[in-house]
């Protein structure tokens, strides 16, 4: 790997730049050590241009246990249409299981998503992000305009470096339009989670996530019970608070 480069000077220098010049950006510098964050949802564009940069691409999944089925056999087919292995990264039972056994499968409709999210989702990314020096994901400035319309098209991860360990993180697809994404699925037909064809557009775990209605912003389609604010899981929500 080569040096660490200046990360202000390149999220400037690559604020316009395509995404597959910003992943050749991450390639060049951080090789096979750059991971590839696949959600189960769009990020299969983020996964195919990599892919054609790099056959030996690694990807992960958060396996939060509570998906759809349509988005485990999506991962599947993704699996074998680039013959890649993604690699699902499952919550520790340690804490999920006091977690369960005190609240239930469903108090988020209570007391809000964070802390099911916490054990489910930021743990285990936590734990896989402090195995790696990089990784990328499908994030863009159109998901949610009131938490990630500042996305950097380079940045040092804040939510999850430590003092000992700087962790670079890359979103190549931050200008990209849920438009521009979609154009690029059906043109190269790629696969993609078989939930779209029925009204749902940003896709999570299965009690928290539902189809939006036409002319409704995706993000309406995830926590509806909770205010428009919160409507962050914590995966990249850090990064975004620290920007305030």
């Amino acid at each position: 790997m080569s040096q660490p480069f200046d990360v202000a000077e390149m999220a400037t220098t690559y604020a316009n730049k395509s995404p597959q010049d910003i992943l050749k950006l991450a390639f060049a510098h951080f090789g096979d050590d750059l991971w590839i964050s696949f959600s189960g949802a769009e990020d299969v564009v983020l996964v195919d241009m990599a892919w054609k940069l790099n056959k030996n691409v690694k990807v992960f999944s958060l396996d939060t246990g509570r998906l759809h089925p349509e988005t485990y056999r999506f991962i599947e087919q993704v699996r074998e249409h680039y013959k890649i292995t993604v690699e699902l990264v499952s919550p520790d039972n340690a804490l999920l299981d006091p977690f369960v056994k005190e609240k239930g499968l469903f108090s988020f409709y209570r007391d809000g998503h964070g802390e099911c999210c916490g054990i489910r989702k930021i743990e285990p990314l936590r734990r896989k992000l402090s195995t790696v020096s990089a990784w990328a994901t499908g994030q863009r400035r159109d998901q949610s305009p009131g938490t990630r319309s500042q996305v950097a098209a380079v940045e040092v991860d804040g939510a999850f470096s430590t003092p000992e360990r700087t962790l670079y993180k890359f979103n190549p697809l931050a200008q990209m339009s849920s438009e521009e994404v979609w154009g690029y699925i059906r043109m190269l037909e790629l696969p993609y989670n078989s939930l779209h064809e029925r009204g749902f557009i940003s896709i999570g775990c299965e009690p928290c996530t539902r189809p939006v209605l036409p002319n409704q912003h995706e993000r309406e389609g995830r926590w509806w019970w909770e205010e428009a604010t919160q409507k962050e899981c914590g995966l990249h929500a850090g990064n975004l608070i620290a920007k305030t």
